[in-house]
């Protein structure tokens, strides 16, 4: 049995094995059912990583094993948070999730497909959001969203629909005809922010999104995780951002050389190790043997 074994009748064809489904290209999941989906449980896990690996080869290091075996599940309405130092990890395996790399061994189902098999069909269901997202300089905010638009397929109309929707939304009709090597560090995220959304995706990657961000900013991309959790899509984001983490996971998992030592609620976690604050959560689990501050 498939993890997405559980799917309901409506969104069946979206998660059917690879031979049932072979000239299937692009095919997403209906933004309409993510809450019903989400309420009725019918779709528990909207992400499974199944022994992910990836090992790359270092001149000097000799076999570097960036992801060793890391295994989780997320749920559809729900934030799920990778904390971790830097080098831990976190991104190798967002990336791999994302179909930005291949893994080495193990894979990943996102939205009921295979990131191995069906890599177009798992972009066609995911938004992936990084601070370093690039954006064309000589295009204009519109010209960039309308470009992505286009290359998921959309038609005009639906195009010019969802433009003005997410215009609206995130406050940027004032510069959606400024080329994009002209704006604000607020505004190029805003912009990041239109195109990985413009399709409906199902599912939502940030990588470190607010890293290097000034606070208002930082705000305005914690707004957008916590409205595509009420949307009903599924989000999983990494950090090192001890506060966020605590803000905006519904679940935690914490990631150390390559491993995912422990995951959790923050409750759970609390109980696990017998700490309060989730610093000295994450220290008792990525180092145990040194004594707290």
């Amino acid at each position: 049995m498939t993890p997405f074994a559980n799917l309901p009748c409506s969104a069946m064809a979206n998660a059917m094995s690879s031979h049932q489904r072979h000239a299937t290209v692009g095919a997403e999941l209906s933004p309409a059912a993510w809450p019903t989906v989400a309420a009725s449980g019918t779709l528990r896990r909207m992400i499974v990583a199944k022994q992910l690996v990836k090992v790359y080869r270092d001149r000097k290091r000799g076999e570097v094993r960036a992801v060793d075996g890391i295994s989780f599940t997320v749920r559809p309405g729900e934030i799920f948070g990778l904390l971790g130092a830097n080098g831990a990890g976190k991104t190798t395996t967002l990336r791999m999730l994302g179909t930005l790399l291949q893994p080495t061994d193990g894979t990943a189902y996102v939205a009921g497909f295979d990131v191995r098999l069906e890599p177009e069909n798992v972009r066609a269901n995911i938004g992936f959001l990084s601070t370093t997202t690039a954006l064309y300089g000589r295009l204009t905010v519109r010209e960039m969203v309308e470009y992505f638009g286009r290359l998921h397929g959309l038609d005009e109309t639906t195009l010019r629909r969802r433009i003005d929707e997410i215009f609206t939304t995130l406050d940027m009709h004032d510069f959606a005809k400024a080329r994009c090597d002209t704006l604000s560090t607020g505004q190029k995220q805003r912009t990041s922010i239109a195109r990985s959304i413009i399709h409906e995706p199902s599912v939502m990657i940030f990588d470190e999104p607010t890293t290097g961000l000034d606070v208002m900013t930082s705000r305005t991309i914690v707004g957008f995780i916590r409205r595509c959790r009420d949307e009903g899509r599924t989000v999983i984001f990494s950090t090192h951002v001890m506060s966020e983490a605590e803000r905006l996971c519904d679940r935690i998992g914490i990631v150390h050389a390559g491993r995912l030592v422990a995951t959790g609620t923050l409750a759970e976690l609390r109980q696990q190790t017998g700490a309060t604050f989730l610093e000295e959560v994450f220290l008792r689990l990525v180092a145990p043997d040194q004594p707290d501050l």
